[in-house]
């Protein structure tokens, strides 16, 4: 029988951020993933702290963005491996309304420090921008299936990953820890993405899923090396393909591609590039989001050794450093956990 101070249940950006803070407090877990469909994979990668549809900042996007970037910076040098890369965002004006709006927002406190008033003019002819681009600062791409990846490697080398899909039938909750097969943890910690759907323990907490469908597009004309953001987003990966989304579809529920998702995607960039392109692959993923827009942090009401990282819909990258760190010192230190993330908001 193995003795684990946590089992962690999913290897997304939630799970690894997870695994991050309690290794770097010396504490031992055991990660079950079956290395399958999931939100993480699929995501473009891009970290941006701005909401572009309506120029605000989300919910304490700073603190979330400073602390990501610091914890994917240490991950790279514990990695060896190259996964940030710095790539500037423009915002396609819709309109000389949308320019003042941007420019407004250039004004207020926390956007200043991310939008700047300047307009950057189109000099890409394949581009229908006829009202310009706003920039951006601080933007770049997380490579993360390269972190994924490399994350499993170091995982398997610390014998502190299986690759299974969890049973929750095995789990034997005891009166101060749990037990599961031959492992013994005093506690478990589920960052399963919209997999808590199947999971009896908090399967009753309102995550909703968001359906998301990307493209990936070979373009030679194209020649962008910047992202670009107007209804969706057009962000390089280099040897002149791009990704392309994504949708919202708020109805299906499956990790399906679909007809409708690659017309919606295909019209849209028509819309605005001029140049030929070909489609070489579609994606599609369900992002763990909920009604309120906040994430789903806690412990369970009656099983205090059951712990769930949930909820973190389409900004995964910002918000898994943040949050799992919230979690952690609440699990490890008893901290307080926000209340409009904690789980208890909807125990009344």
């Amino acid at each position: 029988m193995q003795t684990k101070d946590y089992i962690i249940i999913g290897l997304g950006l939630a799970g690894i951020a997870a695994c991050e803070w309690l290794e770097r407090a010396g504490k031992s877990f055991v990660v079950f993933d079956p290395d399958q469909e999931g939100a993480s994979k699929i995501a473009a990668g891009l970290y941006n702290p701005v909401i572009l549809k309506r120029y605000t900042l989300p919910w304490k996007a700073v603190e979330q963005f400073d602390l990501a970037l610091e914890f994917y910076k240490a991950l790279e040098q514990k990695l060896g491996i190259p996964i940030l890369e710095p790539l500037p965002l423009r915002k396609v004006f819709s309109s000389i309304e949308d320019q003042n709006n941007w420019f407004t927002a250039s004004d207020r406190s926390g956007l200043d420090r991310f939008v700047k008033a300047h307009i950057i003019k189109n000099k890409n002819t394949i581009i229908k921008a006829p009202h310009d681009f706003g920039e951006v600062q601080e933007t770049g791409r997380i490579n993360i299936k390269k972190l994924q990846q490399h994350y499993r490697t170091y995982l398997k080398s610390k014998n502190a990953l299986i690759e299974a899909r969890f049973d929750y039938s095995q789990l034997q909750l005891k009166e101060h820890d749990i037990t599961y097969q031959n492992i013994t943890a005093k506690r478990i910690l589920f960052a399963e993405g919209f997999g808590v759907k199947h999971n009896p323990y908090f399967n009753k907490l309102p995550l909703v899923g968001n359906k998301g469908e990307y493209l990936i597009i070979k373009a030679p004309n194209l020649k962008l090396t910047t992202a670009i953001k107007s209804s969706f987003f057009v962000v390089p990966l280099g040897d002149d393909c791009y990704k392309i989304g994504a949708t919202f579809n708020w109805e299906d529920k499956d990790w399906n591609t679909t007809a409708a998702a690659r017309n919606e995607l295909i019209n849209k960039l028509k819309n605005l590039i001029t140049c030929d392109f070909k489609v070489i692959t579609q994606e599609a993923g369900m992002r763990p989001t909920t009604g309120d827009r906040r994430a789903l942090i806690g412990v369970h009401p009656t099983h205090k050794q059951l712990a769930i990282l949930n909820g973190l819909g389409t900004r995964g990258i910002m918000a898994g450093p943040y949050l799992s760190k919230i979690l952690l010192d609440h699990l490890e230190s008893g901290k307080s956990i926000l209340e409009e993330i904690d789980i208890k908001r909807f125990s009344s």
